[in-house]
């Protein structure tokens, strides 16, 4: 275990940062932050680089589209050029239009806040089932939506997806979300969680960590 800790840390240390700061996302249980992250999460879905994606979703924030009205609200040519200025070119027209959509459902289901889907909800199974009713949501949205927000939805936590566990597995730590949970302070959890991502994603990652323990 004190080795586990000692990688957790380290992990935490290069790699320990989430997607949502990453997309200058300052994520707190509010209606704009959670909602960029739905967005964010929309982005990183795509068979696209993540540094795609967040470069796209920071654009989109530039932008002015903060909120699902004012996604609603965007022309979607509007949101097409928006995207193409991440470099979001592959799906740029698909994802303009999923955007425009998914900002409908949320205004008209959730009123813009996704804090009454978390309510409705009320346990990880039942937000990510709701999630997946958001076009451009499926179960990988919602893994990455539900990883990123239980740092301000606590009773999503320990969350830690398939992904995540296989980077997790790369690095010699546990893959069960509660043993994975130990390791860091519970604030903690979400950044552990990205490192985790990153390591299934990236050898250069498991080897960095590894060269920090």
């Amino acid at each position: 275990m004190a080795t586990a800790t000692r990688t957790a840390h380290a992990l935490l240390d290069r790699h320990g940062r989430t997607y949502a700061d990453e997309a200058d996302i300052r994520l707190r249980d509010t209606p704009g932050p959670l909602y960029q992250l739905l967005v964010l999460a929309t982005l990183l879905s795509a068979r696209i680089s993540a540094g795609i994606a967040v470069a796209a979703a920071r654009e989109l924030f530039r932008a002015g589209y903060r909120s699902a009205a004012t996604m609603r609200d965007a022309s979607w040519q509007d949101r097409v050029d928006t995207l193409g200025r991440g470099h979001y070119r592959r799906y740029d027209e698909r994802t303009a239009t999923m955007l425009g959509r998914a900002a409908e459902v949320v205004l008209e289901q959730w009123r813009g806040d996704l804090r009454r889907l978390h309510a409705e909800g009320g346990d990880v199974d039942g937000v990510s089932r709701l999630l997946q009713s958001v076009p451009g949501i499926g179960p990988t949205g919602a893994a990455i939506f539900c990883r990123e927000v239980q740092g301000v939805w606590p009773d999503l936590a320990p969350y830690v997806d398939t992904r995540a566990a296989r980077g997790a597995e790369r690095l010699g730590l546990p893959a069960s979300p509660t043993a994975l949970a130990r390791l860091v302070p519970t604030e903690d959890l979400p950044r552990l969680v990205a490192g985790c991502v990153r390591a299934s994603l990236s050898k250069d990652v498991v080897e960095d960590v590894q060269t920090g323990v």
